[in-house]
């Protein structure tokens, strides 16, 4: 684990998460015999780690790993949930223990943010309906349990950092009480994935096409899930609308008022990581109008 990836994991679990990377090789290469793997590359993230294994059956295949063993846990659950969705990865082994997943590979695994304006719309509403057509199995969090989780992670980011100086916590506070009010109003009872984002859509090749990964699944409004598919043409000088428009052909029942109401109330996140670098570009702008 190169020193990035460790100071992404200690920014988000804490100085104590630092024994865990060092305990890291020792317990790759134990979960790499039991399941017959070999790595051959690591990927970045935020709470673990994902390497990118031949299995010894000459199959490539994902090993996920968290020193949160109820990340992994859950995100297990949403899989197994939507086991047989030709649209989401699907789960081999799992060792919770551990705090490990391991998937299959996806090919070419292209995530679909270096697509650029080449966003498979069709594809993409698919994969929504499909993921939100399942029925929620028991002891998931609610919709509400994610915002507050996710609004309290904001808020801890946003203290003292180069973006309060212009998204104020007032500012953050009055979104997280619109997400609340969403997330609470009965819009919906499905699976929702939680950080849907085309960094977490895959390109499995012409007979798989889109492929979700890494849910952060709770229960509740499906509508929740297109926000961030929506605002991508805004970020090439369009509109929301012409989100709407890209979308809504390919997602029955799509709902835009609500929608539009989920990028409103979203739209600090947005823009947290773009103040930090000190970004004013007019998609961050429009994101920062909403926030009013």
């Amino acid at each position: 684990m190169d020193d990035q990836a460790r100071a992404r994991l200690i920014a988000r679990f804490g100085e104590d998460v630092a024994t865990w990377c060092d305990a890291l090789p020792t317990l790759v290469a134990r979960l790499a015999e039991r399941w017959g793997l070999t790595v051959v590359d690591a990927k970045p993230g935020n709470t673990g780690r994902t390497l990118i294994c031949d299995g010894d059956d000459g199959v490539k295949k994902v090993l996920k790993l968290t020193p949160d063993h109820a990340i992994a846990e859950s995100e297990a659950s949403a899989l197994r949930a939507w086991d047989g969705c030709s649209r989401v990865v699907q789960v081999l082994e799992t060792e919770f223990a551990d705090g490990a997943i391991l998937l299959e590979g996806i090919d070419p695994g292209t995530q679909l943010m270096e697509a650029g304006a080449n966003v498979p719309w069709a594809e993409v509403g698919d994969l929504l309906t499909q993921i939100h057509a399942v029925t929620p199995p028991s002891g998931f969090p609610t919709l509400e349990d994610r915002v507050v989780f996710m609004y309290g992670l904001a808020e801890s980011g946003l203290r003292g950092s180069v973006a309060e100086a212009t998204l104020s916590l007032e500012m953050l506070d009055r979104a997280r009480l619109r997400a609340l009010a969403l997330a609470t109003d009965g819009g919906g009872n499905a699976i929702v994935h939680g950080d849907l984002h085309p960094g977490n859509v895959l390109d499995g090749g012409p007979g798989r096409g889109a492929v979700a990964i890494d849910p952060r699944p709770s229960v509740g409004d499906p509508s929740f899930d297109l926000a961030d598919w929506v605002t991508l043409p805004m970020r090439d000088g369009g509109t929301l609308e012409d989100g709407f428009d890209a979308i809504a052909p390919h997602l029955p029942g799509f709902d835009a008022e609500r929608v539009r109401a989920w990028c409103v109330a979203l739209s600090p996140l947005f823009v947290m990581r773009p103040l930090d670098r000190g970004e004013r570009t007019p998609f961050v702008e429009a994101m920062l109008s909403f926030c009013w």
